[in-house]
C-alpha cells in the first residue's frame, strides 16, 4: 500500500528553470526510501512539495490519502520534517521546542508520548538544556523530536547526517531503524551513499529533475553491481600482455595487481579460462579476492549514463 502517491508531477520556476519533470513515484507504507542525487537534482524541492512548503506546477500528490493541495491541513498533519539547515530557537529548552512542536498541529499536550520521543533520542537528560548550549549532534535529534512531536505516519529527513560524526550517524541509523519498526514510513535524501546502503529498503536515483531508476536496494546491487577480482601477482608487470586485452584487465598497486572486472549476472564470468590463460603464461599470483561493486560506484555509472 502507497502512503505517498505522486503522479505526473512537474515543477518550473519563474526563470523557466525546470526542477522537476514528471515524476511518477509511489512510496510505500512502512518503509525506509532513500532518494539519491547530485546536488540540484531535485531532492529538496521534491520534499518541499511534498510537504506544502513550494507549490507544484502539475501533477498530484497523495500523502496519506489526502491531495497536498486541497486537503493541506490533513496531509500535513501525516509529515513530519527533518529539514537539512540546524535553525532552532536558542534560548528554548528541549522540552518546551518539542511540545511547542506538538501544539502548532492543533495536538492536545500529551506529555508522555513527548517523554517517550526525547528518551527514544537520548535527549530526556537535556531536556531542560537550552538549545545554545547542545552540540550540533544534539540540536539534530531536537529537530527529529520536533518532527515526531506531533506522530506523523511519515517523516522526511533531509542530509540528516550532515555535519554529524561517524558514532552519532550510526546512532541515527539505528533510530531509524526502530522507527520504522513502530510503523512511521521514513524518507531520506541523502549524499553519503554509505547510509543508503545501510539502512535503506528502497533506493530512487533523481537526476536533472527525473526519476532514473526505483528499485528494491538489494535488487538494484545485482542488477547493476560489477564484480571485481583481484590477482596479487608474484612479479611486478610492467603491461597487461596483448593477447589478453579482450579480458579488459588493469594493472594496478605499481604492476603487483591485476584487476578483472566481470558481471556478476553473466553465466560466465570468465574467470576460469583466465587463469589457465595466465597459468600457460607462467603468470603466477600468491592471493586472490574478489569483491563487489558499491551502491557508490552504482550510482556515479547511473548518473553517468544517463
Amino acid at each position: 500500500m502507497s502512503i505517498i502517491s505522486i503522479k505526473q508531477l512537474s515543477k518550473t520556476y519563474a526563470s523557466g528553470f525546470k526542477a522537476l519533470k514528471n515524476i511518477n513515484l509511489e512510496i510505500r507504507a512502512g518503509e525506509i526510501f532513500a532518494l539519491l542525487g547530485p546536488n540540484g537534482a531535485g531532492k529538496t524541492t521534491l520534499i518541499s512539495i511534498i510537504c506544502g512548503i513550494v507549490s507544484p506546477s502539475s501533477g498530484e500528490v497523495l500523502a496519506g490519502g489526502h491531495n497536498i493541495i486541497s486537503e493541506y491541513r490533513a496531509a500535513r498533519s501525516k509529515i513530519g520534517l527533518v529539514p537539512q539547515e540546524l535553525t532552532t530557537d536558542a534560548f528554548e529548552s528541549v522540552w518546551s521546542t518539542v511540545n511547542f512542536s506538538r501544539g502548532l498541529f492543533g495536538k492536545p499536550k500529551d506529555h508522555a508520548h513527548v517523554e517517550k520521543v526525547l528518551r527514544q533520542l537520548s535527549l530526556w537528560d537535556k531536556k531542560d538544556t537550552r538549545l545554545r548550549a547542545l552540540s550540533g549532534g544534539m540540536k539534530r535529534r531536537v529537530l527529529i523530536a520536533k518532527a515526531l512531536s506531533h506522530e506523523p505516519e511519515i517523516l522526511f529527513l533531509d542530509e540528516p547526517s550532515a555535519g554529524v560524526d561517524v558514532e552519532l550517524r550510526r546512532d541515527m541509523w539505528n533510530m531509524v531503524r526502530e522507527l520504522r519498526e513502530s510503523g512511521v514510513t521514513i524518507i531520506l535524501t541523502t549524499h553519503y551513499i554509505e547510509e543508503a546502503e545501510e539502512i535503506a529498503d528502497r533506493i530512487g536515483v533523481i537526476n536533472g529533475g527525473e526519476i532514473i531508476i526505483v528499485e528494491e536496494k538489494t535488487e538494484l546491487m545485482q542488477k547493476l553491481g560489477k564484480k571485481e577480482l583481484r590477482l596479487q601477482l608474484k612479479t611486478a608487470m610492467t603491461k597487461v600482455p596483448d593477447d589478453l586485452f579482450d579480458y579488459n584487465l588493469n594493472l594496478e598497486a605499481d604492476g603487483t595487481e591485476l584487476v578483472y572486472s566481470f558481471d556478476a549476472k553473466q553465466e560466465h564470468t570468465g574467470i576460469a579460462e583466465l587463469l589457465r590463460k595466465l597459468y600457460k603464461k607462467d603468470i603466477d599470483f600468491k592471493d586472490l579476492n574478489s569483491s563487489k561493486s558499491s551502491l557508490e560506484e552504482i550510482f556515479v555509472e547511473l548518473v553517468k549514463e544517463q
